[in-house]
Parts: C-alpha cells; sequence; structure tokens
C-alpha cells in the first residue's frame, strides 16, 4: 500500500474516540434512506441512530482504514482492504452489535428492517465483484461541517493511499447526491434499482485502477 504523506495530515481513529464518532455519524444520517426506513419516527431516530455505527467503527478501526480530518471529527470514514471486505455476523455483533443492542432495546422491527437492507447489500456486493478488492465502506460529515470540503478531502486522500495496490474499490450508496459525489472521483455505477421490501433505491459503484 502506498505510503501516502498526505495522511499524516488526516487523523488516525482511534478506539477511544468510538462513542464521539458514532455521534458524528447519527447525526450525519439523519435523513439517509435506510435510517429513515430503520426508524420512522423522527424522535426515536435522533436518539438510535448512533448506536448502529458502533459495529462498522470498531471493525473499521480494528482492521481497516480508519481516519477523521482532524481530533474535531468534522468527518470520518471507513475503507476495508480485500481480506476484510465481509465480516461474520459474530464478528461484528462482538465488536458493537451487543452494545447496541443493550441501547437500543430488542426492537424487533428495527431489526428486521435493518437485516433487510443489509443482507440485500450485501448479496448485491458479493455478486457483482467477486474478485478482491478494497471497500469504501463509509463517510460521515458534521450536517454542520458539509460544503467545506471535508468529504472531498477524506475521499482523495484514501484513494491516493490505497491506489498502489492496484485493486478495484467498491462502494454502495443510497442517495443520488452521493452517487454524483462518487463519480465525480472515478466510480461508474454497475448497478442501479430499488431494494426488495423498501422503495430504497441503490447505487452499487466501482472505480477501477488506473
Amino acid at each position: 500500500m502506498n505510503a501516502n504523506k498526505d495522511l499524516d495530515n488526516l487523523f488516525k481513529l482511534p478506539p477511544d474516540h468510538i462513542k464521539e464518532a458514532c455521534e458524528v455519524a447519527g447525526e450525519a444520517f439523519q435523513d439517509d434512506p435506510i435510517m429513515v426506513f430503520v426508524y420512522p419516527d423522527e424522535e426515536e431516530r435522533k436518539k438510535n441512530a448512533q448506536y448502529g455505527f458502533y459495529m462498522l467503527y470498531n471493525y473499521g478501526i480494528k482492521y481497516g482504514l480508519a481516519y477523521a480530518t482532524s481530533k474535531n471529527l468534522e468527518g470520518i470514514t471507513i475503507w476495508l482492504p480485500p481480506e476484510k471486505v465481509y465480516p461474520s455476523i459474530w464478528t461484528m455483533m462482538r465488536l458493537g452489535g451487543f452494545y447496541a443492542m443493550r441501547k437500543v432495546g430488542l426492537k424487533l422491527k428495527a431489526m428486521r428492517r435493518s437485516m433487510t437492507v443489509f443482507k440485500y447489500e450485501e448479496e448485491r456486493h458479493k455478486e457483482l465483484v467477486p474478485y478482491e478488492h478494497w471497500y469504501f465502506q463509509n463517510i460521515a460529515v458534521k450536517p454542520e461541517e458539509q460544503g467545506k470540503g471535508y468529504g472531498g478531502l477524506l475521499i482523495k486522500t484514501m484513494l491516493k493511499t490505497i491506489e498502489e495496490d492496484s485493486l478495484p474499490i467498491y462502494v454502495e450508496t443510497n442517495t443520488e447526491k452521493n452517487m454524483s459525489i462518487y463519480h465525480k472521483y472515478g466510480f461508474e455505477i454497475l448497478e442501479h434499482g430499488i431494494i426488495p421490501e423498501t422503495e430504497i433505491p441503490l447505487w452499487c459503484m466501482l472505480k477501477n485502477p488506473k
């Protein structure tokens, strides 16, 4: 992997910043179609959205590249290397799933809805790119910091960091806005559709190495 000096200008996310990072993600994803589907009630969404990110961020810190723009966490991103793209359910539960259930409670409807989405997204991921690749798993920017270039800084730095691996990079999104942003950075649409049993759009995208 490329020893990109620009990476030194970012803040490597440590485990003791998980709580703050998940709060940022929870705020950033309040209007995300998946979050609205899982938690239709706005008050419940404001309270519980952050807890779903504990698994992603713990896993990203442990096995992938987890970086923020600074210690202030204006923006955060997670990228997973080829050998860590598909974590087991047990691993994810151990790295934050059980904690999230304790905080949110046993909300079966929300759990079923989230599983409907993530099971389908993983199926499409595995079918569309059945070969070695990086996974651009997550990016979140504080609502009050959006539009200031933090997201672009994270994406450009991470792309430069892993470019010497000469591997494709996969990303999915549920908003046309993000699809357009990723397209600007060289990601092409592999598939676009609606997640079954929902009204959530899904863009599956890939950036091939130069």
